[in-house]
């Protein structure tokens, strides 16, 4: 893994939120899914956050940021928020976040999004998220996470 600099948006975000200290790191065979992530950092994979996003029948998007041992139950999401929900498509992630699937970090978007955190996620010690690219990670306590999304509770939207 080497340091490399975030995309300009992240590190919009971070510069906005005190987060200086954060350093984002690049693994050369990828971190497109919740378990590569995990094995090329060495960690538990329920430590990783997946930035899922999601669209409401109004085609408003909606960020989950999710736990990468468990599923977003779709059901328990859409009685949440009180309308239902589709994943939304690889067009529909780039547009609304500026990011491509794989590397969708949990803030610094190109638009505002809704966003939902799984409880679980805020009782590990350290988060490891994507940080703008397939390719990229960084990581955050819960306390940060928590302060940079606005975000004091965590939702229970496992399946």
């Amino acid at each position: 893994m080497k340091k490399v600099s975030p995309p300009q948006c992240l590190q919009n975000a971070f510069d906005e939120n005190n987060l200086d200290h954060v350093e984002v790191f690049e693994f050369p065979d990828g971190t497109r899914s919740a378990a590569d992530a995990a094995n090329a950092i060495g960690c538990d994979i329920s430590d990783i956050g997946k930035s899922l996003v999601f669209m409401t029948e109004g085609n408003k998007p909606v960020l989950i940021i999710m736990n990468g041992a468990e599923q977003v139950d779709l059901n328990k999401v859409a009685s949440l928020i009180g309308l239902s929900i589709r994943k939304a498509d690889a067009t529909e992630v780039r547009e609304h976040t500026g990011y491509a699937i794989g590397g969708v970090p949990p803030f610094g978007h190109a638009h505002p999004v809704e966003t939902l955190i799984d409880a679980k996620l805020l009782a590990k010690e350290t988060i490891w998220l994507a940080a703008g690219t397939p390719k990229t990670v960084f990581s955050l306590t819960p306390d940060e996470l928590r302060n940079v999304t606005g975000i004091d509770t965590g939702v229970h939207i496992a399946a």
